[in-house]
């Protein structure tokens, strides 16, 4: 091949070559290098934890410490001194021998608490929220409802009051309770829990029917008694006055004297000094005697002259050459049945002085019927 020849099949190839597609002339990027790794998602974030403020606490919560801070600096720690005498030195000092829990009414320094709290008493005091603590003195109560009132003269710009419920205002089972007490003589403590029953009735301090009690589980402890139990609201809707338990501790049944009873038997205090006992002007034979002798009701042992009972013609127990003979027998007081002296008691308690009851009577195995009006007895 001579040298021109050459030349020109060089110059052939290398038009060929320039002329190949990069598929074909050299391999792609992609089929040089390998295959990207399988790609794993990072492990899931957890929830940022919220700051501790208001806005974090569920709204039961929210409510319960709204309820506790209005009412707290109303609940008072209550303390009373008793006189005992050495029987060495044969000297008598004073010396703590009970406390409980009670609750501002107003802020004219009225304290309410349980009666059994105060009971034989020789002197009282009152601590406040501030621990600031003020001599009391008892302006009068009512054992059979477990109620009673003391006062102190503390100034009213350090007295908070408890907030009372509207009239008519009706509770149900299932709603929230929350009792603040000083339980073993500790500083303000709160309980929560629901009404788990109304209508209760339960024998109280003074050995009568306090019929009409809250039971609730919210934890009712020795040194509770006298305090407020409340709604969600903060408004009172009884006292704290008893737990049922074997052993002397909360077992999660507690009972209250209903808003309704304390006001009436506070009421009459303030206004007058003493609770009215309505009756018609009787006595009447000892419940365990008539029931020894198969009397189911109240026997009259006697009328008072000039009484109620007696413009009405009721009749007392009747003496004969052969014995002491039943007179009238009371079985029942309106639409309630009566079986003894503390069913006539709770009978009456609605009622004011005035109020015209009827009462069915047994009188020698005759029913018979009268209406009589209730006074106020001395």
């Amino acid at each position: 091949m001579n040298r021109a020849l050459s030349g020109a099949v060089v110059a052939l190839l290398a038009i060929l070559a320039c002329n190949v597609p990069d598929s074909i002339s050299a391999p792609s990027r992609q089929s040089r290098e390998e295959a990207p790794p399988e790609l794993v998602p990072p492990p899931p974030t957890p929830p940022p934890v919220p700051p501790p403020s208001t806005g974090a606490r569920i709204e039961d919560e929210r409510n319960t410490i709204d309820v506790f801070k209005a009412v707290a600096p109303a609940t008072v720690f209550v303390a009373q001194n008793q006189m005992v005498m050495d029987r060495y030195s044969m000297r008598a000092t004073e010396v703590p021998t009970g406390a409980g829990t009670g609750y501002l009414w107003d802020t004219a320094g009225h304290v309410v608490t349980n009666y059994h709290v105060v009971d034989g008493a020789r002197s009282l005091s009152v601590t406040l929220q501030d621990q600031s603590v003020w001599p009391a003195r008892l302006l009068g109560g009512d054992p059979r409802k477990d109620v009673a009132v003391l006062q102190i003269d503390a100034p009213p710009d350090k007295l908070v009051s408890v907030t009372l419920p509207p009239d008519g205002y009706e509770l149900e089972v299932g709603q929230k309770t929350l009792a603040i007490g000083n339980p073993f003589g500790l500083d303000h403590t709160l309980t929560t829990g629901v009404i788990s029953a109304l209508g209760r009735e339960i024998v109280g301090y003074g050995n009568a029917t306090i019929k009409g009690m809250i039971q609730t589980d919210a934890s009712i402890n020795p040194g509770n008694s006298g305090g407020p139990l409340l709604d969600s609201s903060g408004r009172l809707i009884g006292m704290n006055t008893m737990i049922y338990s074997q052993a002397g501790q909360s077992a999660g049944i507690g009972f209250a004297v209903p808003y309704p009873i304390v006001h009436r038997v506070v009421s009459q205090i303030l206004e007058k000094g003493s609770v009215t006992q309505l009756g018609i002007g009787i006595e009447i034979v000892d419940d365990r005697v008539a029931k020894r002798s198969g009397i189911e009701g109240v026997a009259l042992l006697q009328v008072r002259p000039g009484s109620p009972a007696h413009e009405v013609g009721l009749q007392g127990l009747k003496m004969t050459p052969r014995g002491p003979v039943v007179g009238d027998v009371i079985v029942s007081v309106d639409t309630v049945k009566v079986k003894n002296w503390d069913d006539l008691y709770n009978a009456f308690d609605p009622h004011t002085a005035g109020d015209r009851v009827r009462l069915g009577v047994l009188r020698e195995g005759k029913a018979m019927e009268f209406e009589v009006p209730l006074v106020a007895l001395e």
